[in-house]
């Protein structure tokens, strides 16, 4: 298989389109028609990773943070970053990350949160905005059933737990085909009224290509007219964080144990521990600090993140827990994840787990 190929998989789980603008996603080194020999996951691409990858002979690894994040302007070998980037090259081994469009899917790296603590009923914590997109379009009746099919195979009409969404309404469409049309309907010279089906569907943005090949490559007419617009709806299909509850409610004190387990971080920074038992609980991998306002909102008894600021910790205003149980802590089971996943989707090709520990932060 081609690095291409492989990435491609990945990309069905959590498409680039739905990583944030500020980040930097994708192949960031190698060739994306490169033979694969071996993929090797990790959470952090360091040297000591690149050196597992030569040794396990994995030529393809696939890492949850990006190594390069800001441009380069030179490699010296002077920074980290350059020396993995040099010996990535010259061992031809490809990079490839995936960050904040895992983030952005629920059952990324928060879903894999609420998986640990046994969450039930997870939901995405904050919803994103402009991730949906509508298609208006006109089609002669005749046509509209086999056309609908064609575009719920691209995955337009999709809402929550409902498929196959669509609305559509009956009228009359006129054109004119002038010199050099070719029309599927009418004749040169004359103006035609064909009775029509207006469409309305909507759509996850990031599957805007495929629905439009579509669209195009089905519709009947030469030339077809449609129109997508953005909505400025919400989606709760896509976003970061995840709310859940617990089986049964617990003490504060015996959820911070539980957690402090099921994490194995070496401590916990928290905001003070209310009377009121826990069973709500926020997550959000990494640095999740913009999510405190959206778990107090939805109720939440606990928010589990990283890398929460002094003054950060003041928001908790007594409505919850604020816990911080370490950046590293609340992503290091993504790279089980994307194995399994890899594992699932191509069973019989050499998928490793990476064993370097790559957490910089170490407790006293």
């Amino acid at each position: 298989m081609t690095v291409k190929a492989i990435t491609d998989i990945l990309e069905q789980k959590a498409p680039l389109k739905l990583a944030e603008d500020f980040d930097n996603v994708g192949l960031l080194v190698g060739n994306a028609d490169m033979e694969v020999s071996g993929i090797l996951v990790t959470l952090d691409t360091l040297e000591e990773v690149v050196e597992e990858a030569i040794t396990r002979n994995c030529n393809l690894i696939v890492s949850f943070h990006p190594i390069l994040f800001k441009g380069l302007k030179r490699i010296t070998g002077a920074t980290y970053v350059e020396r993995v980037v040099a010996k990535a090259i010259e061992h031809q081994i490809a990079i490839y990350s995936m960050h904040t469009a895992l983030d952005n899917v629920p059952d990324g790296v928060s879903g894999k949160m609420c998986e640990v603590l046994g969450l039930q009923s997870p939901q995405v914590l904050i919803p994103g905005a402009h991730k949906i997109k509508k298609l208006l379009t006109y089609v002669p009746l005749a046509a509209q059933d086999g056309l609908l099919d064609k575009l719920f195979e691209a995955g337009a009409g999709h809402l929550g737990n409902y498929s196959q969404c669509s609305f559509s309404s009956e009228g009359t469409g006129g054109f004119l085909p002038e010199s050099g049309a070719n029309p599927t309907r009418g004749t040169r010279g004359k103006r035609h009224l064909e009775p029509e089906a207006q469409i309305h569907i909507t759509f996850e943005a990031h599957r805007e290509k495929a629905v439009l090949t579509a669209l195009l490559s089905n519709h009947p007419y030469e030339e077809v007219a449609y129109e997508i617009t953005t909505l400025d709806n919400s989606y709760n299909g896509i976003g970061m964080g995840m709310l859940g509850h617990l089986p049964e409610p617990i003490k504060p004190e015996v959820f911070l144990k539980a957690i402090k387990k099921a994490f194995g971080t070496g401590c916990i920074r928290h905001s003070a521990l209310l009377q009121t038992p826990v069973q709500k609980v926020a997550v959000l991998g990494g640095s999740g600090a913009f999510g405190i306002d959206a778990a107090i909102a939805k109720g939440a008894d606990f928010f589990i993140t990283g890398d929460v600021k002094y003054h950060e910790f003041f928001k908790a205003e007594g409505k919850m827990v604020i816990a911080d149980i370490g950046h590293y802590e609340t992503e290091q089971f993504t790279k089980n994840l994307l194995a399994e996943y890899l594992s699932e989707k191509i069973p019989n090709f050499a998928i490793s787990l990476s064993e370097t520990q790559t957490n910089p932060i170490n407790y006293f």
